[in-house]
């Protein structure tokens, strides 16, 4: 602070010189203005009569906004200009310019509403808005004012309390300008997640043009039959970060496959935390898991990582042997140190086996591999990823990937789909030659209105005594060359030459250009680029759609969504189940329905055509769907959540365990409360919990500054 006559003279006329030279950069603008309206008065006349022009609306004190030629386009060019950049783009230059970020309410109408919804050119021609592998796109919303109405709806959709971050600039503005655009900051993370809902479109950090797969399993959530992954929270304190970077879990927690480190169930969505979401970012999920009680769960971050806990058992986790040669379960997410010079795009989880897809195309399987479901030519168990190779596969650009009980399916970027593992029940949608050793070994088989597990699909033949003692001598004394000859000696080998152990193009399907797949527990589902639904498998409970219970070797179309004119968006196999999103966001849902878990109601055990599920709200719009065994999940466009059926907990019976729900509502979806993909929200703490001093008979564990202290008291 100046204390001299001078020194205080010296800042009053540094003071007064800012201010000329700002009067000055005032005049320039003025006389640029008066020179652009001698030379297009049709301009000035226009931006007088336009009350969006962006020019009165900014602080001209500041000089650098007087200099950017984009705030000299009045706010219906703008518009156009901003409808073409993509969210994280849009977010960076609406904070790039004072003032300018609550100016762009109309600008994000229009930027929404290009991902919305069609348009129609001078000549009638349809642009092809929406996902960018779908002929024709999405139909979300028929104008700009249904497209305000689903804006505004989803800072507030959830229901209860979601704990959604606002910036102290909003706090601010709120209080000056209630009625005006005070959700300015939190657009940019809505509209990241509305691009990956329509578009596919997420920027992975691998490198500049790493873009995530179109059609994937797990984009928003994942359900395996006994728990659940779901996207939601992170964005920390940043303005532009983005929501659903975070993972929440619950469902059965026995085998350490929520992530939370302890073996526990949790009854309803908890947030993973170190990091999870808040410094990591997570863009899909995969919950791996069947019906013979093991789960495992795999998460991809932005950086092209794979994190990995759960069941080892199989080596399905791709961590190999700790320390002991022991494959112990993981109870927190565990990095895959395997693939760290690897960048992936995708993960897929299936009962024992797992799976991702490289940024070069290439794909790398681990885990339980005796039905031949990790394409690597064998029956062997993996328990570190190993690139696939056979088939012809190496030749091809891999996608995205899907896996399901003992089988798997890959599309490439031809649009070809290639499938391998256990060919039972037709799920492989080709035909296929029977194992040397014939045995479809340990597929879980849900049986009865109940579905309760009553055995698996086929069982070996019975070993003798004498037999089965030298093996379990081989594997104690840790001789592979040992096991190898006992296995030998009773004719069973890893080595199959059958087309099930490789990668194999599924022929009926060529000519057809097919942009996603989805692998059930016993049938599969193909996506085509016009949104034709093909299945494949059994058709127990109707879970093909055609009509019938009748399963199907090879792909079929569902008739019935061409006879609705119906084309789908988004899809999902679980088991003796499936659901569909369509492009106008109306949700489908076909198979075993008992228990609420498709969300028809209780009065309905199955189904053998697609029926439309009624969400209670006639605005909802969904952008995805995900089936487990009991239960599955329903992701709306305004980011909410709503879940069908339910996972028993601790003993509990599966099904809805809403004890305060009507009657008229039992077996429809059931809003996630105070849950919001996109939603930004600060990062919880882990409570830690100190522990007591313990006693033990008379005696107590002190601390060494204590017992110091005790000692020096007793000499003295």
């Amino acid at each position: 602070m100046a204390k001299t006559k001078e020194e205080r003279e010296q800042r009053r006329l540094e003071a007064k010189a800012r201010a000329e030279k700002r009067k000055a950069a005032k005049d320039a603008t003025k006389q640029q203005k008066a020179l652009n309206g001698d030379t297009n008065d049709a301009t000035t006349n226009d931006s007088k009569l336009n009350s969006n022009d962006l020019r009165k609306n900014l602080p001209i004190s500041k000089e650098h906004n007087s200099s950017l030629e984009m705030l000299n386009l009045p706010i219906d060019a703008l518009s156009r200009v901003m409808r073409y950049l993509p969210a994280r783009e849009f977010g960076a230059v609406s904070l790039s310019c004072t003032g300018l970020n609550l100016t762009l309410g109309g600008c994000r109408v229009s930027h929404i509403s290009s991902r919305l919804m069609r348009r129609e050119d001078e000549e009638g021609k349809q642009s092809t808005c929406g996902s960018m592998c779908l002929v024709g796109g999405l139909q979300l919303c028929v104008d700009r004012k249904e497209a305000q109405e689903i804006l505004d709806r989803s800072f507030v959709a959830g229901g209860g309390e979601s704990n959604r971050l606002v910036s102290k600039k909003m706090k601010l503005s709120r209080k000056k300008n209630p009625i005006g655009d005070t959700d300015a900051d939190e657009y940019p993370a809505y509209a990241r997640f509305v691009e990956e809902a329509t578009l596919g479109y997420s920027a992975m950090q691998c490198t500049r043009d790493a873009l995530f797969p179109t059609h994937v399993q797990g984009r928003f959530a994942s359900c395996s039959p006994e728990h659940t992954l779901l996207r939601m929270g992170g964005g920390g304190n940043t303005t532009s970060g983005p929501g659903g970077s975070g993972v929440a879990s619950w469902g059965v927690g026995k085998r350490g496959q929520l992530g939370f480190g302890k073996r526990e169930d949790e009854a309803e969505p908890r947030l993973l935390l170190n990091k999870i979401g808040w410094g990591i970012r997570i863009v899909q999920v995969a919950a791996g898991g069947g019906l013979v009680r093991v789960a495992h769960s795999l998460l991809l971050t932005s950086t092209g990582r794979v994190l990995s806990f759960g069941t080892a058992q199989y080596g399905a986790l791709g961590h190999g042997y700790d320390a002991g040669k022991q494959l112990s379960d993981v109870l927190r997410p565990r990095y895959i140190d395997a693939l760290k010079g690897e960048k992936c795009i995708c993960v897929a989880a299936g009962e024992l086996h797992s799976g991702v897809v490289t940024i070069d195309g290439d794909v790398y399987t681990f885990g339980e591999g005796f039905c031949g479901q990790l394409g690597q030519g064998d029956r062997r168990p993996q328990l570190l990823p190993k690139q696939v190779t056979l088939g012809g596969l190496e030749d091809e650009c891999v996608a995205n990937m899907s896996m399901g009980c003992r089988h798997t399916l890959v599309t490439t970027d031809d649009g070809d789909v290639y499938s391998w593992g256990l060919g039972r029940f037709g799920v492989l949608g080709r035909s296929y030659t029977d194992f040397t050793y014939n045995n479809d070994v340990g597929m879980a088989v849900p049986d009865g209105e109940e579905g309760h597990v009553v055995g698996v699909a086929a069982r070996p033949p019975p070993m003798q005594e004498a037999e089965m003692d030298n093996i379990i001598d081989a594997a104690n004394n840790d001789g592979t060359n040992d096991i190898i000859a006992a296995l030998d000696a009773l004719n069973l080998t890893l080595d199959d030459p059958s087309d099930q152990c490789y990668p194999k193009v599924i022929d009926s399907l060529q000519g057809v250009r097919c942009v996603g797949v989805s692998a059930g527990h016993r049938h599969s589902m193909v996506l085509d680029e016009f949104g034709g639904l093909y299945t494949f498998g059994s058709g127990a409970s109707g879970a093909l759609g055609h009509g019938d219970m009748l399963g199907q070797e090879f792909p079929i179309k569902v008739q019935e969504f061409d006879n609705m004119r119906v084309r789908i968006h988004q899809f999902s196999a679980g088991v003796d189940m499936s659901m569909a999103v369509d492009t106008q966001g109306t949700v489908y849902a076909w198979g075993k329905a008992s228990e609420g878990r498709l969300g028809l109601g209780m009065g309905r055990l199955q189904t053998a055509l697609p029926r439309e599920v009624d969400m209670g709200d006639a605005k909802f719009r969904a952008v995805d769907v995900e089936c487990g065994y009991v239960h599955s999940l329903i992701v709306g466009l305004d980011g909410s959540v709503y879940q069908c059926g339910g996972v028993g907990v601790d003993g509990q019976d599966d099904g809805q365990q809403d004890v305060d729900i009507e009657e008229n509502q039992r077996g429809l979806p059931r809003l996630l409360s105070g849950f919001n993909i996109w939603h930004r929200i600060a990062e919880p703490k882990e409570k830690v919990v100190k522990e007591q001093w313990k006693k033990y008979g008379k005696y107590e564990l002190k601390g060494r500054s204590k017992m110091m202290q005790e000692g020096v008291r007793s000499i003295g």
